[in-house]
């Protein structure tokens, strides 16, 4: 996750930051306190995701057809109502209810000092942005073998550095209803 995380606030050498810190009127240090406070349970929904049927084919198939990428490519491209309709696709995927987003966004208002409604439209983007995040890192990852890494350390939930034992655990969650 910290790779996923490092891959957004670097996107572009900051430029992901600073093009939503100046489209909501923000410090850059305020969306780089917000991203921290998203990213991880953006993290553990898409995870979570995987663990459900199908849901890692689902993934690397998101990640193949979404051309994510180009949020992190070209972080202007944050400013278009596509970039929020497509974050807000990602979020009811990953979160699966607006409730869930809520939460999400008010807790980190709490945490961060920023509005909960400011967060609610930032949410989308950094949604889209940890996709592109994800895209690219499993891009850059030549042949099955790397990508089965990228994905195996993002899907290594305990960081153990091995997916192995979440795997079997997912199995067995499964398994066991």
């Amino acid at each position: 996750m910290s790779n996923l995380l490092e891959s957004i606030l670097g996107a572009q050498s900051g430029g992901a930051v600073r093009q939503i810190a100046g489209q909501f009127g923000l410090g850059e240090s305020q969306v780089r306190d917000i991203i921290g406070q998203l990213a991880p349970t953006l993290s553990r929904g898409i995870q979570e995701n995987t663990r459900q049927p199908g849901g890692l084919d689902a993934l690397i198939g998101a990640l193949q057809k979404g051309s994510h990428d180009r949020y992190v490519d070209n972080p202007a491209s944050l400013g278009s109502p596509d970039a929020t309709a497509d974050g807000n696709s990602i979020l009811g995927h990953i979160l699966g209810s607006k409730e869930v987003s809520r939460e999400l966004a008010g807790r980190a208002a709490g945490n961060t000092g920023v509005d909960s409604s400011i967060i609610k439209q930032i949410l989308p983007l950094i949604a889209g942005l940890a996709m592109g995040g994800l895209s690219k890192q499993t891009t850059q990852a030549q042949g099955g073998n790397q990508i089965s890494d990228v994905l195996g350390s993002f899907l290594d939930a305990d960081g153990d550095g091995s997916a192995l034992d979440d795997l079997i655990g997912m199995a067995g969650k499964f398994l066991g209803r």
